[in-house]
């Protein structure tokens, strides 16, 4: 019985995809540089102390990491049991963003809960909670089950739009659509749901003169260079200044202020100004190989929990990536979402490398198709 035990923990092993994990890695650790290339000055500036961005960013990766490596062993199985806790903590947390002496206000928004020396953004937590409840939930077969999703979605991405942050809320927004057509849903459902969708986020957008000076800046970059259009024609000028192969590791002039968000939100500006095209190129080539693997652990997966599990989380890292680099492209507004694994921001990285030990996890546990 032993014996048999072994064979079958060393065929999981076998089974498992640890490139996944290297290409992780590799991401944040050249994140990790992007980041102290991005925040020196300003970070000398603010904190007279170049190092303080990437010192921060350097221990959420730690703390990532051991995240990682515990979910990798944690049978995802699991997580049908815990799902509901979790989801039920994440609405909790995002309440209480708005609490007094809990919840952090800055820049007009209540998106952080204090937690010591740490800053916590339960909207990332949301993200990972909301493809672990609906994975378990739509797993098992259940008729009319529209109107409670409608539900659910409704009260996670509305206490999100409230803090405010539209970005976040159209990334769950997007992975619960994502998760709800892998479940098998009939697709008229979708022919309500998303026209329905799309109309609610052009209504808040509209209904914010902030949000709407940024989808006025989407159409007309030109109309105010100094104002609305300012962070948007620095990033097409670092992207510009970076040509065919780039000013060179450092070289960046952007990072002298002149870009906002550079450690955040606009850090593949950056990344092109000093690696060029063909360096955005190859650093997309990576993502995409990324992502092409996790769709294999979810077609791989042995059950519909595990391929709705991963389906979910490849939703959860694919939409972030293509929407921001699709907005430093210029294909969409500015949302403020970040990249995952390269731009600052404890939150994120860790949820991110969290999922990516629940997906090394259903990659272990795969079957045996190719």
């Amino acid at each position: 019985m032993k014996k048999l035990r072994s064979q079958i923990r060393l065929q999981s092993l076998q089974r498992a995809d640890y490139s996944i994990i290297l290409l992780v890695v590799l991401l944040s650790l050249f994140g990790l540089l992007m980041i102290f290339e991005s925040s020196n000055v300003s970070a000398f500036k603010d904190f007279n102390d170049k190092y303080h961005y990437i010192r921060d960013q350097s221990i959420y990766f730690l703390v990532g990491t051991a995240g990682m490596i515990v979910t990798s062993f944690i049978p995802y199985k699991n997580y049908y049991r815990w799902s509901l806790v979790l989801l039920i903590f994440t609405l909790v947390s995002l309440m209480a963003v708005f609490i007094p002496g809990i919840g952090i206000k800055a820049l007009g928004a209540h998106r952080w809960i204090s937690l010591g020396s740490f800053n916590f953004q339960p909207a990332e937590l949301a993200k990972l909670s909301l493809v672990l409840y609906l994975s378990a939930w739509f797993s098992s077969k259940e008729k009319e089950r529209l109107g409670p999703f409608l539900l659910l979605i409704g009260m996670i991405v509305g206490l999100v739009i409230i803090e405010p942050d539209l970005g976040t809320a159209i990334i769950l927004t997007s992975i619960a659509i994502i998760v709800y057509f892998l479940s098998g849903a009939p697709l008229f459902h979708f022919a309500i749901l998303i026209p329905s969708v799309v109309a609610v986020g052009v209504l808040f957008a509209i209904s914010s003169p902030y949000r709407m000076q940024r989808l006025t800046t989407f159409f007309n970059p030109e109309g105010d260079p100094l104002g609305a259009s300012y962070h948007i024609r620095q990033i097409l000028i670092s992207l510009g200044s970076g040509g065919l192969f780039g000013m060179g590791l450092g070289a960046s002039r952007q990072k002298y202020q002149f870009l906002p968000e550079a450690t955040t939100d606009s850090i593949f500006a950056i990344i092109g100004e000093e690696f060029g095209y063909i360096g955005a190129i190859v650093l997309i080539f990576i993502y995409a190989i990324l992502l092409y693997k996790i769709a294999r652990v979810a077609k791989n997966a042995r059950d519909k929990h595990g391929f709705l599990l991963a389906g979910g989380l490849l939703a959860l890292l694919g939409c972030q990536v293509g929407i921001n680099l699709g907005a430093i492209v210029a294909l969409f507004p500015l949302t403020g979402v970040p990249l995952p694994f390269i731009s600052y921001g404890g939150s994120n990285l860790i949820v991110s490398l969290i999922a990516t030990g629940i997906i090394i996890n259903v990659s272990k546990n795969s079957s045996l198709r190719k």
